[in-house]
């Protein structure tokens, strides 16, 4: 559910550092509004914010008539592998999102750039 929450988005924003979770979903709208200056009301943008032990994510999205909030905790000692920045919002991609559900870092630094194909091609 969590790689299906950013269909279609423009945006994947990460609320960069650690989230209080006792914030439900109107706290994170705040946080997104006041903090962040974005619009939450965008339903081209999903919002992740991460726990301060990096084992559990909340996503955010605006489906037009209401929002959608989704958590996924990881078993056991697994993590995430959340970026150190702190107090500010990062767009990333839809790959990176990816890598980062699967446990990797979000900046693969020998990953093949996103606009080359399999034959080599740019496009």
């Amino acid at each position: 559910m969590m790689r299906h929450i950013a269909d279609g988005a423009d945006h994947i924003y990460l609320a960069l550092g650690a989230t209080d979770f006792r914030k439900q979903q109107n706290g994170l709208i705040s946080l997104i509004a006041l903090k962040f200056k974005l619009d939450p009301h965008s339903g081209a943008s999903v919002f992740l914010f991460c726990n301060k032990r990096h084992n559990s994510l909340r996503a955010l999205r605006w489906d037009g008539n209401g929002f959608i909030l989704v958590t996924k905790v990881l078993s056991d000692e697994m993590k995430f592998q959340w970026p150190k920045s702190q107090n500010e919002v990062r767009d990333i991609t839809r790959r990176q999102l990816e890598w980062l559900l699967e446990g990797l870092e979000i900046d693969q630094k020998k990953a093949h750039p996103d606009n080359i194909d399999t034959s080599g091609m740019t496009f």
